[in-house]
C-alpha cells in the first residue's frame, strides 16, 4: 500500500509540473490554452534529441528543455496568443485546438509516428528498499524536484513584487496600465514560464509516459483534468488535486485492472463536479 501511494504521488507531481502552465494561464490569465501539451511535447523531444544524438547528460537536458519550451511560447504568445486574449472561450478553445492539430502534424513529421523514448542515467534507475517501502529512485527524484517547483511557484505568485503584479493584470488591465504596470510584459513573461513549465514537465516525463506526435491529444484531457478539480484560483488547488488524482489513478489500476481503473480519475471529476462545481479549493466568488 506504501508502494502504491508513494507512485501515485509521484505520479501526481509530473501531472503538476505538466499542468500548472495551464492552471497559470487559465486561472490566473483567464485564457484557456488547449494547446498547452505542444509545449510539453517540444521539451520532450529537445530532452530526446540532446540525449539522443548529442550525448548531452539528463540533468543538463531539463534546463535546456525549459528554455526552448519558454522561448516557443514567448514568440507564440507575442505573435498569435496576444490577438485571442479578450475573445470568448470558445474561440480561444477553437483556436487553441488548431494550434495542438498543427504540433501534431509537425511532429509526424520531422519526428516520426513511432514511440519516442530515453536512457535515464544509472543512479536514477532501479528501485531501493527504505523502512519497508520499495521506493523508484527516479520517482522519488520526481517528488523532489517537482516538490521544489510547486513550492516556488506558490511563493512566486504570492510572495513577490511579479506576482502581485499579474493580479493585479489579470483583475483590472486598464487600471493596472493606469499605475504603471507593464501589462504586455507581464502576460508575455507569465505565458512563456508557464510554457517552460509545460517542456520541463515534457522532459521529466519522457520515461514514465512515453512521447510521440500525439502527446499534446493523449494528455490534453489529465491537464484539464487537473486543473477542473483543484479549481483555478492559484497553484496550491491544482497542486493538492494533481496528488489526489495521481494516487487514485494508480491505485484504481492497481487494484482493478488496467483498463477499468483508468476511469477512476474521470468519475472523481465528475463526482468533484457536481459538489464543487468551481474546483475542490476554489475560493467564493
Amino acid at each position: 500500500m506504501a508502494t502504491i501511494l508513494f507512485d501515485g504521488v509521484a505520479y501526481g507531481m509530473l501531472m503538476f509540473v505538466l499542468a500548472c502552465g495551464l492552471a497559470v494561464t487559465l486561472g490566473l490569465m483567464n485564457f484557456v490554452n488547449l494547446a498547452h501539451g505542444a509545449f510539453a511535447m517540444a521539451g520532450g523531444y529537445v530532452t530526446v534529441i540532446l540525449m539522443g544524438q548529442w550525448n548531452v547528460p539528463f540533468l543538463a537536458c531539463l534546463p535546456i528543455a525549459f528554455v526552448v519550451a519558454a522561448a516557443l511560447g514567448l514568440v507564440l504568445e507575442r505573435t498569435l496568443y496576444v490577438h485571442m486574449y479578450g475573445r470568448s472561450h470558445l474561440e480561444q478553445v477553437m483556436f487553441s485546438i488548431g494550434l495542438v492539430f498543427i504540433a501534431v502534424a509537425a511532429a509526424d513529421f520531422f519526428m516520426g509516428s513511432s514511440q519516442r523514448n530515453i536512457q535515464l542515467p544509472a543512479w536514477l534507475q532501479g528501485r531501493r528498499e527504505v523502512l519497508g517501502v520499495n521506493l523508484g529512485i527516479y520517482r522519488t527524484f520526481l517528488i523532489v524536484i517537482c516538490g521544489a517547483l510547486a513550492l516556488a511557484l506558490q511563493l512566486g505568485l504570492m510572495r513577490t513584487r511579479f506576482g502581485s503584479r499579474l493580479r493585479a493584470a489579470v483583475d483590472d488591465a486598464r487600471v493596472a496600465r493606469g499605475l504603471g504596470i507593464p501589462v504586455g510584459f507581464v502576460f508575455a513573461a507569465t505565458f512563456a514560464v508557464g510554457s517552460g513549465l509545460a517542456g520541463l514537465g515534457g522532459a521529466l516525463g519522457v520515461e514514465l509516459l512515453g512521447l510521440d506526435p500525439y502527446f499534446p491529444l493523449r494528455f490534453m484531457i489529465f491537464f484539464l483534468i487537473v486543473v477542473t478539480v483543484g479549481g483555478t484560483s492559484g497553484i496550491l488547488g491544482p497542486f493538492l488535486a494533481a496528488l489526489m488524482l495521481g494516487v487514485a489513478d494508480v491505485a484504481g489500476k492497481y487494484y482493478l485492472s488496467t483498463a477499468l481503473g483508468s476511469f477512476v480519475i474521470y468519475v472523481v471529476l465528475i463526482v468533484v463536479l457536481v459538489l464543487r462545481p468551481n474546483g475542490l479549493f476554489a475560493r467564493a466568488r
